[in-house]
């Protein structure tokens, strides 16, 4: 397969996904205004890191992007969901994402709630639905099952719940991976994972992986942290400060802001290591993962 470059792979992909994700939902048969909700934060733009890791996961096997479409769609939809809740009133109550009125400024927060409810349940249809005969129907459960991991108590929901009851107290170090972890990490991790099991890898390959997106998981969240502190407004697409305000625990109020940019530089190491150790072609998930250490936003 013929080597691209991290911008050339970027913009094929990222408008693949995103042309999928406003075909399907277009076509739902279902009232206009919950697809018109759905399509809103679907379409607000965003790095679209998660499919991005699975086209590049499959890539690195030698296998077309194109066969991980549904299952990077579904996952952009998995993330979408939960963005429209984290904004809601009851939870971070924020006015801005990605430069742009949040759902429930929008649309009101009923509807904001039911257009989060949809992503959610529709992203497994999604995958079930894949017409890809390269894509047993065993591996169809295994993606749907590891899915619904990832996002419910056991992945993200569960670190979402451990961020909420963290909020105006002292966490430790462990306690605030874990929260990263679940709340970010794993699902971060499946897309990696799911795309080297749409791509028939074996377990130590599985593995392999699944340790390199556990520290790129984390160097995400330290990032996050960072630039929540320190970033630009206009950039980021909303505000900065939230966490503090929220009186949340980060990585830069617990190791300062220069341990937190060790520790930063120490994942994106760990995650390269990982990469290396496989004789794979892993250029994209490298620049990917520069990506994640450099970004602005």
């Amino acid at each position: 397969m013929k080597k691209v470059g991290f911008t050339t792979f970027s913009k094929k992909y990222k408008e693949l996904v995103e042309a999928y994700l406003n075909e399907s939902v277009s076509k739902l048969t279902a009232p206009s205004l919950i697809k018109e909700a759905m399509l809103y934060s679907l379409e607000a733009g965003g790095k679209r890191i998660r499919p991005l890791l699975l086209f590049a996961t499959l890539e690195a096997f030698g296998k077309k992007g194109e066969l991980g479409l549904e299952a990077a769609a579904a996952i952009e939809m998995i993330h979408t969901y939960s963005l429209i809740h984290d904004d809601l009133p009851s939870m971070d109550n924020d006015d801005l994402r990605r430069g742009k009125p949040t759902n429930h400024k929008v649309f009101g927060e009923a509807y904001a709630i039911l257009a989060g409810d949809a992503l959610l349940t529709y992203s497994f249809q999604v995958i079930s639905s894949a017409s890809s005969e390269q894509i047993p129907a065993e591996v169809k459960i295994q993606l749907i099952t590891e899915l619904a991991k990832a996002s419910g108590a056991e992945g993200m929901v569960g670190g979402q719940v451990a961020d909420m009851d963290g909020e105006g107290k002292d966490l430790s170090l462990d306690e605030l991976e874990y929260i990263h972890i679940h709340k970010t990490g794993k699902l971060l991790a499946y897309s990696v994972v799911a795309g080297a099991m749409i791509a028939g890898a074996n377990t130590h390959q599985l593995e392999k992986f699944a340790t390199f997106a556990h520290h790129l998981g984390l160097a995400f969240q330290i990032r996050d942290d960072i630039l929540d502190l320190e970033g630009d407004e206009e950039i980021i697409g909303k505000k900065v400060g939230s966490d503090e305000q929220n009186n949340k625990s980060t990585y830069p109020s617990l190791l300062t802001m220069e341990g937190a940019r060790q520790s930063l530089l120490e994942h994106i190491s760990l995650a390269k290591d990982s990469l290396n150790s496989m004789e794979l072609e892993t250029d994209i998930l490298k620049e990917i993962t520069d990506l994640v250490a450099n970004r602005n936003h």
